[in-house]
């Protein structure tokens, strides 16, 4: 018997209290192993309005960045490696 068919055969032994507790289970799952797009997916709008000190450091930022001062992606990875940037970015 496959993993599949033995989870139906769970499934169908359940007792009707149990269903929604066990539907759950792999929601749970499924959201757990596509977090980032799930969570990103489902975040609340941003409605705070942006701080003066905010759009100051973006205008620094980007005065920075045409100045050629900027760090490019690849070289972020090399120095903190890819799963700091994925943590940060999944945040």
């Amino acid at each position: 018997m496959t993993v599949k068919k033995e989870l139906h055969a769970l499934v169908d032994a359940l007792q009707e209290s149990e269903v929604e507790t066990a539907r759950r289970v792999p929601e749970g799952l499924h959201a757990t192993a596509s977090a980032p797009s799930y969570t990103l997916d489902n975040a609340p709008e941003d409605d705070e309005p942006e701080t003066g000190e905010e759009r100051a450091a973006v205008a620094e930022a980007l005065v920075e960045m045409r100045a050629g001062r900027g760090v490019p992606h690849e070289e972020v990875k090399r120095m903190f490696g890819p799963s700091l940037v994925y943590r940060t970015a999944t945040r």
